[in-house]
């Protein structure tokens, strides 16, 4: 039952971004935008991302943490979507007993839902705290699959290059996932800088830093694409 549940998690997830990307890649076909469809532009797009990462999970083994993310969001969407779409369908009649508050045109105009202001009270007060969730819970994916990989469990060289590169792209365009890398490294900086932390640790960290920011410069796509466009220009 709980795998089932899983799959059908990750199911809906990618279904759900899956029409996100399509409708996005209508409208810039439609705005005639001659990279509408480019590589780069599908890549740079967080909802393809995220459902590239929906596909994977669903195919790999089960990792319960790797949901928790989905589900902050899941949550959000729900709660906009409800706001803007369905309150307005199950709650028409507001506008037509309710004579006061005219709208320029003349026409009734509805009073405000209560469960709609709630909601976006909820969505204003909770995005950025839970976004920050988000950030946190995808590094603590991350760690995760790398002590699946350094113990060499079965699939984790797929699941954590995957993930490595889409946590890249997140780190690359998410604020709320700098913000707490930054946090972490600095708790980890201070623990480690303190007198009673063992020498083999403070390399460790050192040597684990060192890597980590190799990496990142050496995956910064923006370089490439800009050394690339960057041509030199002709003497006149």
């Amino acid at each position: 039952m709980a795998q089932l549940s899983y799959r059908t998690a990750f199911i809906a997830a990618a279904a759900t971004y899956g029409i996100v990307v399509y409708k996005a890649y209508r409208a810039r076909m439609r705005s005639g935008s001659r990279q509408a469809g480019g590589p780069m532009v599908i890549a740079k797009d967080e909802n393809a991302q995220y459902l590239a990462m929906a596909i994977v999970w669903l195919f790999s083994r089960q990792i319960p943490v790797a949901l928790l993310p989905f589900a902050v969001y899941s949550i959000f969407h729900v709660a906009t979507y409800t706001r803007s779409n369905l309150i307005p369908v199950i709650q028409p009649s507001a506008a037509n007993k309710s004579p006061q508050g005219a709208s320029p045109n003349g026409k009734p105009q509805p009073p405000p839902s209560a469960l709609a202001e709630t909601l976006g009270r909820f969505v204003k007060e909770y995005y950025d705290a839970s976004m920050g969730l988000v950030a946190l819970l995808e590094l603590v994916t991350w760690f995760r699959l790398l002590v699946s990989f350094l113990t060499f469990s079965r699939g984790a060289i797929f699941l954590t290059l995957a993930y490595s590169a889409f946590l890249r792209a997140r780190y690359a365009q998410s604020g709320f996932v700098q913000s707490i890398v930054r946090q972490l490294t600095a708790r980890v900086d201070a623990t480690v800088a303190s007198q009673g932390t063992p020498p083999i640790a403070r390399q460790v960290w050192t040597t684990f830093k060192g890597v980590m920011s190799q990496a990142t410069e050496l995956t910064d796509l923006s370089r490439y694409v800009n050394t690339q466009g960057a041509r030199p220009k002709k003497a006149q």
